[in-house]
């Protein structure tokens, strides 16, 4: 399998994986400050009843960063860590927010923590510390960061740079391939040759369209250096397999040809036909 194949390959399993998981369901929606505020009001609201409080206010929810938010209220009160778990989780489900989450409880005095607890989707997995030692009645503000849904966005980035990837293997696959590399590899009748068709059964190079007539030596010359790009064929080698049963050979009979060659492949300055003083001639074909 040539490198094309492979980087096209490799390219488009990562771009079709990269989309399944991009357009995979996430856990949060469109709406999901809007769904956390709600969740964390009716948390207030339950926190505030369970310290016979009906009257006093809720303050405005607030983003304090991506997945961060702070609830807070009006007048001090009395934490149970037990209740808060309970109502916490109980009002994040009904609005089917994600399950996984830290909660920090902060006093108001020192911004110091005073309770906190992460959530897991396991509840082997659940931390919760202190359950059954209530915390004095004082002014607390409850925040509650999202990791199931920071770690969802984390990893969307990930498969974007991928899709990314998986593109760029794809463009270098099909651009990469390209035609002043041939190493004897044919595509229907000819060999690509740099910006020429080789044709080696009809004698000719054809250049966008203008065909070029070889002789019968200049083709068979030319044949053994397109087998072997960037490799140097010696002179011996190149009289014996051209002129061996074909009749008698003139010393200069092959600078000759050679000379006829380059100047039919000068146009393409890609490719070079050279002379390896007092070994032989080598095509250079540029990579």
């Amino acid at each position: 399998m040539n490198k094309k194949v492979i980087y096209s390959t490799v390219g488009l399993l990562l771009a079709i994986i990269s989309v399944i998981n991009l357009l995979r369901p996430e856990s949060h929606t469109d709406n999901f400050p809007e769904k956390v505020k709600i969740a964390l009001r009716d948390a207030g609201n339950q926190l505030l009843l369970a310290n016979q409080d009906s009257t006093s206010r809720i303050l405005p929810i607030k983003e304090l960063e991506p997945l961060k938010y702070e609830l807070s209220f009006e007048r001090p009160l009395k934490i149970e860590p037990d209740s808060l778990v309970s109502i916490l989780d109980n009002s994040l489900k009904k609005t089917e927010l994600p399950n996984e989450y830290l909660t920090e409880v902060l006093q108001c005095i020192d911004n110091e923590v005073a309770y906190s607890f992460d959530m897991k989707k396991s509840v082997d997995t659940d931390v919760i510390p202190c359950r059954g030692r209530d915390l004095p009645s004082n002014c607390y503000t409850i925040t509650v960061l999202f990791t199931a849904a920071q770690m969802a966005e984390s990893n969307s980035y990930l498969w974007y740079l991928l899709l990314v990837l998986g593109f760029i293997l794809i463009a270098f696959g099909f651009f990469n391939n390209k035609t002043t590399t041939i190493k004897g590899q044919s595509t229907g009748e000819h060999l690509e040759l740099g910006s020429f068709y080789f044709y080696p059964e009809q004698n000719k190079l054809v250049k966008q369209a203008t065909e070029i007539n070889l002789s019968k030596k200049e083709c068979e010359i030319l044949a053994l250096f397109v087998e072997r790009p960037n490799q140097i064929i010696k002179r011996d080698e190149l009289t014996k397999t051209v002129w061996e049963d074909n009749g008698v050979f003139v010393g200069r009979s092959l600078d000759t040809y050679i000379s006829k060659l380059r100047k039919k492949l000068k146009s393409d300055k890609s490719i070079k036909l050279t002379n390896v003083h007092g070994v032989g001639y080598k095509l250079e074909v540029n990579q």
